[in-house]
């Protein structure tokens, strides 16, 4: 019986918590992983859900719209650079591709590769959007 009002009473806070993100939506990355983590699984949950928050907070959120403006409106480099890799959004581009820095929010740089502009975390080289 007891076991029965615990995981009733995690499905109830799971299951609120949920909507409280979703209307919400500003605890993103390691801590709303955290948080779920710990809602569904207490403290090990907490550790877990941390880690996997940290992985896809990090890969999925987009950049600022701002920054999406500037890379649109930046005329195409005179050399075009292709790989044989796909480019897609969470993957890394080649170290030896040339990234160019946003100026007014150094967390993203871009570069044009296989014609299409692509936001860059500068320090992973991972991308972060592709501007279709």
């Amino acid at each position: 019986m007891k076991n029965i009002i615990l995981a009733s009473c995690a499905i109830f806070a799971a299951t609120f918590a949920g909507q409280a993100y979703a209307q919400q939506s500003t605890v993103t990355g390691a801590a709303g992983g955290a948080v779920t983590g710990a809602v569904v699984g207490g403290p090990v949950g907490a550790a877990v859900g941390g880690v996997v928050g940290a992985i896809a907070g990090t890969a999925i959120d987009p950049p600022p719209r701002e920054v999406v403006t500037y890379v649109e409106q930046q005329p195409a480099p005179a050399t075009a650079v292709t790989v044989e890799q796909p480019i897609a959004v969470g993957k890394p581009v080649p170290e030896t591709v040339v990234l160019t820095p946003v100026p007014s929010n150094t967390r993203y740089a871009y570069t044009v590769v296989n014609n299409q502009r692509v936001i860059v975390d500068p320090q992973t080289h991972t991308v972060v959007q592709i501007i279709k």
